[in-house]
């Protein structure tokens, strides 16, 4: 692509980061998807300050997403009246930063790879269990 071709074009929006994970969310198999069906999903530009500090970062782009609420694995996995909804948080600006430092994924690799992750461990799947799901995902896109 020539330097004239980049000319008209935007780095991806919120909206387009939120897009992506819509679209990494409907193509997840079971039976991931349906325990990932009450789970919400929110895009951001970077976590909050309290939530780098509370895992020791000093810089925002070293969070690209965020797991918060009760796991199925946990005590108290049944929602109570008044309980926030169990949510996944996507950090657009970190989540950008890795895309432009590793050119051998796709945006939407990237962001389908942060999702499986934020809510595999959630649901106390293992990194060999998020890589076969991942992988499924990947074959089903083509």
């Amino acid at each position: 692509m020539s330097a004239a071709d980049w000319s008209g074009r935007f780095a991806p929006t919120l909206d387009d980061i939120e897009g992506l994970a819509s679209q990494a969310l409907a193509t997840l198999p079971e039976p991931f998807k349906s325990l990932a069906a009450d789970v919400t999903c929110q895009v951001a530009e970077f976590a909050e300050d309290d939530v780098l500090e509370g895992f020791g970062m000093d810089s925002p782009f070293e969070l690209m997403g965020l797991f918060q609420g009760i796991g199925l694995t946990e005590d108290g996995a049944v929602p109570q009246t008044g309980q926030a909804p169990n949510s996944v948080f996507l950090y657009r600006r970190a989540i950008l930063d890795y895309w432009a430092e590793h050119d051998d994924n796709t945006l939407g690799e990237i962001v389908t790879h942060v999702l499986i992750h934020e809510l595999g461990h959630h649901f106390g799947f293992s990194d060999e269990d998020m890589e076969a799901l991942e992988a499924q995902a990947d074959a089903e896109e083509l």
